[in-house]
């Protein structure tokens, strides 16, 4: 696998695929730089060679037409600040004006090119549009893992206008490396936790990885499904009724591959989805009708953070209780707990999956853990076992 730390830039332009597809306010002012500061090492290493980088990426959903809101000259001045260049804008991507604006680029700028998605051509990954992007570098480098599982021109097919000169980004190089660490070379114990409302969103994902680990904590929603499924009464909480042959089914390849499953003992179960419901604790296969379980009860939090403690890989997807309500966050915030605790005396931690890392962020427990992935969909696909088109096109020789 080869990163910019393979390649002398010097003299070199390179086109990077980053992705700055970050959240804004209403007056289009970036209010969370953490991807464009996690692109950064990449972009020193490559400005410190005495190269020049151009920036290219996507912004929101503008299906193909260009518009002022998702115009990435709104993103020019929060980019120049967190690499400490001023960086260079053009109102295009590819064509004449970009061309020019790439050929005058001198060594130790930077500059960013218009949104990709402004042309159906990224999306439908076109090669003559990716062919018109790769005249703008010598050297591709992707370090845009959050979309390295789509087909599109500026990750899948440019690089193949790159033959011998195209690498991943540290960034990415990272994301591969946490994927490989839990799937491949994790030191064992291995435990995997897996939150969230759909068994089914997971099915995939448990297929996957019942070979590798070891214990396999299953919390949130989902796990109402499988309390049902074994004859527990669950009340009013939330249930894929469709999906309990599946859940029994994962039960029993997991018994058959010597893999513990721990399921929540106790719920804290509340009369209404709100945080100022009547609440009370009761043991999660025995939920009174009219209840729904909302978070994990104290007796769980004992056995899943002592499971925990005594791993040495851990991967963790998914709240395990609503975590958005102050009176539920409790399991969730005791798992993270828990998982800071083990990374502490020297687990590897990996934490992905839109919920899960917006609460690490949230709670300040990005520091606590070995790595917060930045890619949702890519870390999923990963860990279902799907080659990322993005990935594969730059290994390809």
């Amino acid at each position: 696998m080869k990163t910019v730390n393979d390649f002398n830039f010097n003299g070199k332009k390179a086109l990077i695929r980053v992705d700055f597809n970050v959240p804004q306010d209403e007056n289009l002012k970036v209010t969370d730089n953490t991807r464009i500061v996690s692109a950064k090492p990449t972009i020193d290493k490559i400005l410190k060679d005495g190269g020049s980088a151009i920036l290219m990426t996507h912004l929101g959903r503008p299906k193909g037409q260009a518009t002022d809101k998702f115009s990435l000259k709104h993103i020019v001045d929060e980019v120049s600040k967190v690499l400490g260049v001023s960086v260079k804008f053009v109102d295009e991507c590819v064509g004449p004006k970009a061309e020019k604006a790439a050929a005058d680029l001198k060594p130790g700028e930077v500059l960013l090119l218009e949104n990709l998605r402004f042309h159906n051509e990224e999306e439908k990954g076109d090669e003559e549009f990716a062919k018109q992007l790769a005249k703008l570098g010598d050297i591709y480098v992707n370090d845009a893992f959050g979309t390295a599982h789509r087909a599109h021109a500026s990750t899948a097919i440019i690089a193949k206008f790159f033959p011998s000169n195209k690498c991943f980004g540290l960034l990415m190089a990272k994301e591969l490396d946490a994927i490989q660490k839990v799937l491949k070379t994790g030191e064992k114990p291995i435990t995997a936790i897996l939150g969230g409302s759909k068994v089914s969103s997971k099915i995939t994902i448990i297929e996957n990885i019942l070979p590798v680990v070891d214990n396999l904590i299953i919390g949130g929603g989902m796990t109402y499904t499988f309390v049902k499924a074994q004859g527990g009464k669950i009340g009013k909480s939330i249930c894929e009724d469709d999906k309990q042959d599946l859940a029994l089914d994962i039960l029993k390849k997991a018994k058959e591959q010597g893999v513990k499953v721990y399921l929540p003992e106790d719920s804290v179960v509340a009369n209404d989805f709100s945080n100022d419901a009547d609440i009370q604790i009761v043991d999660t296969k025995s939920i009174p009708d009219g209840w729904e379980g909302l978070d994990v009860g104290p007796k769980t939090v004992k056995t899943f953070s002592e499971v925990i403690k005594a791993s040495k890989t851990i991967l963790w997807n998914g709240p395990l209780g609503v975590f958005e309500m102050p009176n539920f966050a409790k399991g969730t915030k005791s798992i993270g707990d828990a998982i800071g605790e083990a990374t502490k005396n020297g687990a590897f931690s990996l934490v992905g999956g839109g919920d899960s890392v917006a609460f690490v962020k949230q709670n300040n427990y990005t520091d606590k853990v070995s790595y917060v992935s930045t890619g949702g969909g890519a870390m999923l696909e990963s860990l279902e076992g799907k080659e990322l088109p993005g990935v594969a096109a730059v290994l390809k020789d």
